[in-house]
């Protein structure tokens, strides 16, 4: 399938020969919300957390002795049931909500995305993401040039790296190197941005998924 590439001035320079195997998958809802549920769960960090009796500060002795007193019987001053004791049943930092998700399932479902974008016209690829100088104000007028004034996402290939400067002040604008785009990401944002190595290299490491 032919796609439009232009420069960063917004003008159309040429078409190109997208893999139908990479970016032209027919639709796969469930798979991609089982892949993004699982890369948000990957993502997530684990903050809130109570300590138990063991945790918490205080002497271990027995406050006053078992019989006599008159008093509740009681073993340490870190007891759930005080003041100040252990928490029993709140959260720890020890919960784990990683998923795994198999690497052919990961690469269908990028696969998906990336052809999500194509059929809804939120891809646009530009000959290369490299210029003479590295300016948050050029890349602003390359993202105005090509029309886009919602969320993107610029993936980036290794040689393109140093652009990455020019438009991570930019708001609504993330950046991520090519070989880290995942479907968590494509999927938080309306548009994408990637040039001609990029695709190259996408095709490269994605031509095996099935187009079925």
């Amino acid at each position: 399938m032919k796609f439009p590439v232009h420069n960063l001035k917004g003008e159309k320079v040429k078409d190109i020969e997208l893999s139908s195997s990479v970016f032209d998958l027919s639709a796969n809802d469930a798979l991609l919300h089982q892949i993004y549920v699982a890369q948000y769960a990957n993502r997530r960090q684990v903050l809130a957390h109570t300590k138990d009796r063991a945790e918490r500060a205080g002497s271990g002795k027995k406050p006053w002795k078992q019989k006599g007193t008159g008093r509740a019987r009681v073993g340490s001053v870190r007891t759930p049931v005080w003041r100040k004791g252990g928490v029993v049943f709140g959260p720890t930092k020890d919960r784990n909500f990683k998923k795994d998700v198999p690497k052919k399932m990961n690469k269908k479902a990028l696969a998906i995305a990336l052809s999500g974008k194509v059929r809804d016209k939120e891809l646009f690829l530009v000959d290369s993401l490299k210029a003479d100088v590295v300016k948050t104000k050029m890349m602003k007028e390359a993202l105005e040039s090509l029309k886009i004034s919602r969320s993107a996402l610029m993936g980036f290939s290794k040689d393109e790296k140093e652009m990455m400067k020019a438009s991570r002040n930019l708001p609504k604008v993330d950046n991520i190197l090519v070989d880290n785009l995942n479907v968590f990401d494509i999927l938080n944002h309306k548009y994408l941005v990637i040039s001609e190595k990029g695709v190259k290299f996408l095709e490269q490491k994605y031509k095996l998924v099935s187009k079925k």
